[in-house]
């Protein structure tokens, strides 16, 4: 009897990089340094390098590992630690907590790290204006803050006849 060549299963998906297995020791080593932190460092930690909406923020520290009673005070820790963006339901870290905000926190990865430096530098940089640090605040791509965008457009002009149409029609 003669053998033919083995099959070969052909790959599903050519193109698609295969993502390395993680070894489950160093997250477990990782997730148990973050879970031993007071709760309300962790919610500051991860609210310093994005916003973050509750459900999200929720699903990362379970992630992390979280008890019962932490999951319970999220919505006291947030009032105090947090700001709420209304239009995108969603939290950003408070102004002055940026400078408590530990560098080599076990939770960040290199990338997180990489983001937070820049966060920080743009926290820490001088505003253009000395003597008003409100004005800097609200130029944040996170922070939305209405007031700030429609004042810096043009007003409109009340003796067009359609308000609505400013530009020529095209016929």
């Amino acid at each position: 009897e003669v053998k033919g060549p083995p099959l070969v299963t052909p790959d599903p998906l050519p193109g698609k990089k295969r993502a390395t297995p993680l070894n489950p020791a160093n997250i477990q080593r990782i997730s148990n340094a973050v879970s031993l932190r007071p709760f309300r460092d962790r919610v500051i930690h991860l609210l310093a390098l994005k916003n973050f909406k509750k459900p999200e923020l929720l699903a990362h520290l379970k992630r992390d590992g979280i008890m019962p009673k932490d999951r319970d005070s999220l919505g006291k820790i947030l009032q105090q630690v947090a700001n709420m963006n209304p239009k995108e339901n969603s939290f950003s870290l408070k102004e002055h907590f940026f400078k408590d905000i530990q560098k080599d926190w076990p939770g960040y990865s290199e990338t997180d790290r990489r983001t937070l430096e820049m966060i920080l530098a743009r926290q820490s940089a001088p505003s253009p204006n000395a003597t008003s640090t409100s004005h800097s605040t609200s130029q944040g791509p996170s922070d939305g803050a209405g007031p700030s965008r429609t004042s810096q457009k043009r007003p409109l002009d009340s003796s067009s006849p359609c308000p609505v149409m400013t530009k020529k029609q095209r016929i």
